[in-house]
């Protein structure tokens, strides 16, 4: 059994389900046999029906918090998606425990950062994510420059103001439609909407 101590535990072994009605105990008890295997002292932390999408867990805070406070030396996980849902998250929390000089152990993946090999794995993702990264900036710029040659308007959609409002109200009495307005004003029709609602106008709309 393993040898728990709370105020220095040598690797702290971290679980997560994602509903309530699941049990952690298959993955505690995988980790207990690895921390007992390697005579470390063991803390457990165990996030209940909680979401791997999220990066802000209960357990998963503290267990942070405590590797700040350096009370342990390894964090181990049945599989990397107990711990992290996505390459950024994962990769984030690699490089905090990396800055920190705790190494990550990942079970049935065969993980070990406190070998080469699992330290080249990591080094792997994060040059993943990095050119994942690229590649959403490279595609956001070429969406942008192909809107403009379109010559649709880019950033925060205009709001109707000054003239424009009189405008709108005038054309609203004639019974013109959104989509008209929109056009002319050169705004979304959401925003034809909402200022007709802000003006009291709404029924009137087409």
């Amino acid at each position: 059994m393993v040898r728990e101590d709370p105020a220095m535990p040598r690797i702290a072994l971290y679980a997560r389900v994602s509903t309530t009605d699941q049990h952690p105990e298959a993955q505690l008890e995988a980790l207990r046999e690895y921390a007992h295997s390697r005579g470390l002292e063991a803390a457990e932390y165990v996030d209940h029906g909680v979401s791997g999408a999220k990066d802000r867990r209960p357990a998963l805070d503290r267990l942070l918090a405590d590797a700040r406070r350096r009370r342990f030396d390894i964090v181990a996980v049945t599989k990397l998606d107990r711990l992290a849902r996505s390459v950024r998250h994962l990769t984030t929390l690699a490089a905090e425990f990396e800055a920190l000089g705790i190494d990550l152990v990942v079970l049935e993946q065969a993980i070990d950062t406190t070998t080469p090999s699992g330290k080249l794995l990591f080094h792997v993702l994060g040059s993943v994510a990095e050119f994942e990264r690229d590649l959403i900036r490279e595609r956001t710029r070429a969406g942008l420059q192909a809107a403009k040659r379109r010559g649709k308007r880019l950033g925060r959609p205009r709001a109707i103001r000054g003239p424009d409002t009189f405008k709108l109200e005038r054309w609203i009495a004639e019974g013109r439609s959104v989509r008209s307005i929109a056009s002319e004003l050169e705004v979304s029709r959401a925003t034809v909407i909402a200022e007709s609602t802000r003006l009291g106008l709404r029924r009137k709309v087409a």
